[in-house]
């Protein structure tokens, strides 16, 4: 006796699967053969996502997309374990047409992100290694707790100016040493309240010290690392770079070989201009708001001491002074140096002040 399948098989077939990502649920669309297939809710985790498709769609070739966002690379990690062919877009990458900017919905975003996936419209960003992004967790993080210190010393200020406190002639606040440390510790309030509020911005300042100084120990602990090492040296050959802007240069790019180019290394830190142009009208709007915070602030700071150090970027920067305000004329210079930076990499070896050529 005989028995007929009657089991739909999509041996071969190409799915594409666009997933809005929120932390409760995500919103799945299945777009399949040129239409939408299916939308769905489903609890946040692939395998149910693994399970729906085997169940649903047997043999098929599974593609999925979604958005870079608070939940990182570990969903991508995972669909790509399971045999997904998985990206992570830029959420400003997506095609949107007006009507799916009124009507903004979890439903729509997915079913957008499908769409654009089967069209080929969809350019992903690049998804560092496990161990690479721990790595830059790291420095992230010690550059998040400076800014938090940053904005401590600004309140205790705030109250030395409120409560009509005076620097001693012999102390500086210019770089909170001991001895001006030691000064706050001694100031008396009138009201016991004053001084508990002074003493608690005063413990967080100390506290913060103390952690950044334990973040930079550990950063300086990887420098020495084998992964690091020889590349940590090449780029402090160069003038204006130090040890910090080096390993936060390293891991954020991950890699340089990435970047085909130049201009692409330029553009993702950001230190491309932008346009704004119509017919005859050409508006230069300023650096490209589009841009990596950490290495664009690192490489402006980096690139006022190059020129005080760098002979050939000194000269760079008064031409430039000349045309421009020092504010904009520092820019290309910190272009010179990210040339620089870049030429070590690619060619492993040192930079020579004076010999090699900066674009």
């Amino acid at each position: 006796m005989y028995s007929e399948c009657t089991k739909v098989q999509f041996t071969g077939q190409h799915v594409f699967i666009g997933i809005d990502i929120a932390k409760k649920s995500w919103k799945v669309c299945v777009y399949l053969g040129g239409a939408y297939h299916k939308h769905f809710a489903q609890p946040p985790d692939p395998e149910v996502l693994v399970t729906y498709l085997h169940r649903n769609f047997p043999g098929a070739v599974y593609h999925s997309v979604y958005e870079a966002g608070y939940f990182g690379f570990w969903i991508h990690r995972e669909l790509i374990r399971l045999g997904f062919d998985s990206i992570v877009i830029n959420p400003a990458d997506v095609p949107t047409t007006n009507k799916e900017r009124r009507t903004k919905t979890d439903r729509v975003d997915a079913a957008k992100l499908a769409r654009s996936l089967a069209n080929g419209e969809l350019t992903p960003i690049y998804v560092p290694e496990r161990a690479a992004e721990e790595d830059r967790t790291l420095i992230r993080m010690r550059a998040g707790f400076v800014r938090k210190q940053t904005r401590t010393k600004n309140q205790i200020k705030a109250l030395l100016q409120i409560y009509g406190y005076r620097l001693p002639q012999d102390i500086t606040d210019r770089y909170w040493t001991r001895a001006y440390i030691r000064w706050l510790e001694s100031l008396a309030f009138e009201q016991e309240a004053g001084g508990a509020a002074f003493k608690a911005l005063l413990g967080e300042l100390l506290t913060l010290r103390a952690t950044i100084a334990d973040l930079t120990n550990q950063i300086r602990h990887m420098a020495r690392q084998e992964r690091y090492q020889s590349r940590v040296e090449l780029l402090l050959s160069i003038c204006g770079i130090g040890l910090l802007a080096a390993m936060t240069f390293l891991c954020e790019i991950i890699t340089i070989e990435r970047f085909k180019n130049l201009d692409r290394l330029l553009s993702y830190i950001g230190l491309v201009p932008g346009e704004n142009s119509t017919g005859e009208t050409e508006e230069d709007t300023g650096l490209n708001p589009r841009r990596n915070p950490a290495l664009r602030y690192m490489l402006i700071e980096c690139a006022w001491v190059a020129q005080r150090e760098d002979p050939a970027l000194l000269n760079a920067f008064n031409a430039y002074c000349r045309r421009m305000p020092k504010s904009k004329a520092i820019i290309p210079v910190a272009r010179k140096l990210v040339s620089r930076m870049r030429f070590v990499l690619k060619n492993n070896q040192p930079y020579v002040t004076g010999v090699l050529s900066a674009r």
